[in-house]
């Protein structure tokens, strides 16, 4: 845990188990791809818990693990939320809520208006974060648009109250995109809801890491 950062432990904490299968399993980027065109992208917009995301992106390369040591503090570029300027590896400056999902949607527009039909773009929300407008008008563009190189990954750990029927993937679902529930601490489970993607219409995978889904 980084230090001073305890109040967002949990946070960084439910989102290890999905960071790990991404970039062990799934991601198509190395630290010698990082700028290259056909990689895929990784937006972490819950990016105000980012010690997990550090610790991994250390594991595979991208920075030296000693970086980790003295994480946020003043000399450290391992800040408290992510910069994109100083930690090689982080696409976007995040810990703001509400802003990684609409930055994805533009991405993955751009990238399909581009010609590039390979990368996927990949961005890992908060519950919480889902009560942003800007999240809202994002999942309604990208359902109706049919943006299949985007998939986004909800770490549902309750820290938030939804009265949506049919809980958080059916949300998604009536805006137009395909859905996974999975057990958001079971790496197999994980991966499949990752892999379970549309031909034409982007993916939703909800990961549930206070509860077992049944």
């Amino acid at each position: 845990m980084m230090v001073g950062d305890e109040k967002h432990a949990l946070s960084a904490e439910s989102t290890l188990d999905v960071l790990w299968v991404l970039y062990d399993r799934v991601l198509r980027i190395t630290p010698e791809t990082v700028d290259a065109p056909d990689r895929d992208r990784f937006l972490l917009s819950k990016g105000h818990g980012p010690a997990a995301f550090y610790h991994v992106l250390s594991s595979k390369g991208f920075f030296p693990g000693d970086w980790l040591a003295d994480a946020a503090s003043w000399e450290s570029p391992l800040g408290h939320h992510p910069d994109r300027l100083r930690v090689p590896g982080v696409e976007i400056s995040s810990g703001s809520l509400g802003h990684g999902l609409p930055i994805g949607v533009g991405v993955a527009l751009g990238l399909t208006a581009g010609g590039l039909t390979e990368p996927r773009v990949y961005v890992l929300v908060g519950d919480a974060e889902l009560d942003e407008g800007s999240n809202h008008e994002a999942i309604a563009f990208a359902g109706a648009t049919g943006l299949a190189n985007l998939i986004v990954i909800v770490v549902d750990n309750s820290s938030a109250t939804h009265g949506w029927p049919g809980g958080i993937a059916s949300r998604f679902r009536v805006n137009g995109w395909s859905a996974s529930d999975v057990d958001g601490r079971d790496h197999s489970a994980i991966e499949a809801g990752l892999r379970a993607t549309s031909r034409n219409r982007p993916h939703v995978v909800v990961a549930h890491t206070q509860r077992k889904v049944t």
